[in-house]
C-alpha cells in the first residue's frame, strides 16, 4: 500500500522506526487513537516458540501491563506463558536487614509478570497489519529531512515516507537518533550482565530476589516450569570466566553468590552475558522527531526497568494524542511535542541517575559505602510507607 494511500493529504500521520517491544506498541496506539501509521524494521522478528525459552526477560510492571491490555495484546501473552511474581526480597551481601515486598501488604493480585521479550514481540508484531499499520520491512532508515511541517524518512531501497512526526524507537545504537543529531551522554560500566535459565532446588513460589555483591547485583526472577531467570552483573572478565568454566563449578559459584536463598542452583540453559552501559539522550526530542525507550535512555538492569521506561514513554505520548483530539487540537503541535519530551525526560534522567547510584553505591566494599548502605535497607524495610512508596512508583502508580 502507498504512503498516499494512507492519507488524505498524502502523508503519513507518523512513522516510527524500531519494531521491538517499545516501537510496535506506540505504532498500536497511534493507529488505535485513528492516526495513520507506518513502522520500519530491519527484520522481522522470530516467532516465538514455547519450546525454545527466551533467556532475555523483563519484570512487567502494573501500569504497563494496562498499557498492552489497553491495547488488547495483554492477553494474548498471559494465554501463553507469563510469570506473576507476589514477593521481592533485596538485600546486601555485607549485612544487614533485608528489603523485602510483599502483594499482600501491598493490597495486590501480584508485584508484576516476569515476561520474555520474545513472547511480548511475537504477539505484539502480529496486530501490526490487523489494525492498519503499514509495515516495511526488512528496511532501514538512511535519510532524514524535517521542516515545521513534517518529516521525510529516506530508506535503504531509496523509498522515501512523508509524515507529520518521527519515532525513533530503534534501540541504543538508534540511527534515527543520529540522522536528527541528539547527542547522548554515555557511560560503560565495565560489566557484562550474564543471563540464564536455572531451577532450584526449594521452589520459588512466586518470589524475586535480588542480592547486591561487590562485583554488582545478582537477581533471580521466578519463571514458569518451576525455573528461575538470573540477570548478574558481574566485571567484565569475572564474567568472563564464568561464561566458560563448567556447569558444576558455575552451579557451585551462583548457589553461593545468591547465599542459598533456593537452596542449591543447577543451569538449565545456555549462558549469555551482554555489556552494560548507560545511554542517555541529550534531548528526547529534536524538531518533530521523538525518542521513546532504548533510543533515548539506556539504564542499569538491577532494578529491571528499562523496558518499563520505554513504555511510559509511549503512555504519556499517547495519552498526549489523545487529549489533544478529544480537544479537536493538532497532536502535533511544538507545544505539545515539547510539554511531552520535557516530561518524559526529566523522569528518564532521574531514573537513569539513580540506577547508577545505587549500583555504584552497592557494587563496592569500601568501609564506609557498605556501613551507610545495609542501614539504608534496613531503614527501608522498616518503613511501611516507605516501602509501599517506592514499590508505587517501580510500579507506574
Amino acid at each position: 500500500m502507498s504512503v498516499s494511500a494512507r492519507s488524505s493529504r498524502g502523508r503519513l500521520d507518523a512513522v516510527v522506526v524500531g519494531g521491538g517491544v517499545v516501537g510496535i506498541a506506540c505504532a498500536l496506539g497511534m493507529a488505535d487513537a485513528g492516526l495513520d501509521v507506518a513502522l520500519v524494521e530491519a527484520a522481522q522478528p522470530p516467532a516465538w516458540s514455547s519450546e525454545h525459552p527466551d533467556l532475555r526477560v523483563y519484570a512487567f510492571a502494573p501500569d504497563n501491563a494496562a498499557l498492552l491490555d489497553a491495547l488488547k495484546v495483554w492477553s494474548d501473552v498471559t494465554r501463553q506463558r507469563v510469570q506473576p511474581y507476589r514477593r521481592m526480597r533485596v538485600w546486601d551481601a555485607a549485612g544487614g536487614a533485608a528489603l523485602e515486598f510483599d502483594a499482600d501488604e501491598l493490597a495486590r493480585s501480584q508485584l508484576g509478570w516476569i515476561v520474555e521479550h520474545g513472547l511480548l514481540v511475537d504477539c505484539l508484531w502480529r496486530q501490526l497489519e490487523r489494525r492498519g499499520v503499514v509495515v516495511r520491512c526488512p528496511a532501514r532508515v538512511t535519510g532524514l529531512e524535517q521542516d515545521a511541517s513534517g518529516v521525510r524518512i529516506t530508506l535503504d531501497d531509496g523509498a522515501t515516507l512523508d509524515a507529520r512526526i518521527a519515532i525513533a524507537a530503534d534501540g541504543g545504537q538508534s540511527a534515527l537518533r543520529e540522522l536528527a543529531g541528539i547527542a547522548t551522554d554515555d557511560r560503560d560500566y565495565d560489566q557484562l550482565g550474564l543471563v540464564a535459565y536455572l531451577r532450584s532446588e526449594q521452589p520459588h513460589a512466586g518470589a524475586a530476589f535480588q542480592r547486591f555483591l561487590p562485583g554488582g547485583p545478582l537477581a533471580l526472577l521466578p519463571c514458569t516450569n518451576g525455573r528461575s531467570s538470573i540477570v548478574w552483573s558481574l566485571p567484565v572478565d569475572e564474567a568472563r570466566r564464568l561464561l566458560e568454566i563448567d556447569a558444576s563449578a558455575f552451579n557451585h559459584e551462583l548457589t553461593r553468590a545468591s547465599d542459598a536463598c533456593l537452596g542449591a542452583l543447577v543451569l538449565d540453559s545456555a549462558r549469555a552475558a551482554f555489556p552494560l552501559r548507560r545511554k542517555l539522550a541529550q534531548a528526547q526530542r529534536a524538531g518533530r522527531v521523538l525518542l521513546m525507550g532504548d533510543a533515548a535512555h539506556v539504564v542499569h538492569p538491577l532494578a529491571g526497568q528499562g523496558v518499563n521506561l520505554g513504555l511510559r514513554d509511549v503512555s504519556a505520548w499517547l495519552r498526549s494524542v489523545r487529549d489533544a483530539k478529544a480537544k479537536g487540537r493538532d497532536f502535533d503541535a511544538s507545544s505539545r511535542l515539547q510539554r511531552w519530551a520535557r516530561e518524559r525526560r526529566s523522569d528518564n534522567t532521574v531514573s537513569t541517575l539513580a540506577f547508577e547510584a545505587i549500583n555504584r553505591a552497592y557494587s563496592n566494599d569500601q568501609p564506609i559505602t557498605t556501613l551507610l548502605r545495609g542501614h539504608a535497607l534496613e531503614l527501608a524495610g522498616r518503613m511501611p510507607m516507605l516501602r509501599h512508596a517506592l514499590w508505587r512508583h517501580a510500579a507506574g502508580l
